[in-house]
């Protein structure tokens, strides 16, 4: 399956490295790869997580996943992992 990024997702994947960097860099190497491995373990299986509990009328494609307490929404689109955003879990949750 083919990853894409939404824009927002990247600029937040993009802000997490950064602020972590600024505390410590191998902590930012570690968790920025800890994300990008569980999105490559979700492109080969997409159903394995939940689906996503703040998504609105959701269809079944919308899930969820977290690696180092980051939550990765994203969507199954066919033969595409659409990633949506990348959240801290202590931050407040956002319905979408």
């Amino acid at each position: 399956m083919k990853v894409v990024w939404s824009k927002s997702a990247s600029k937040h994947f993009l802000e997490i490295l950064e602020y972590l960097s600024l505390q410590s860099q191998p902590a930012a190497n570690i968790i920025g790869n800890a994300i990008l491995n569980e999105i490559e373990f979700v492109t080969k299986l997409p159903l394995s997580n939940p689906e996503d509990r703040f998504k609105k009328k959701n269809d079944g494609n919308y899930r969820a996943c977290v690696a180092y307490s980051y939550r990765i929404s994203y969507r199954i689109n066919g033969n595409e992992i659409l990633i949506l955003r990348i959240r801290h879990t202590s931050r407040e949750p956002l319905e979408f």
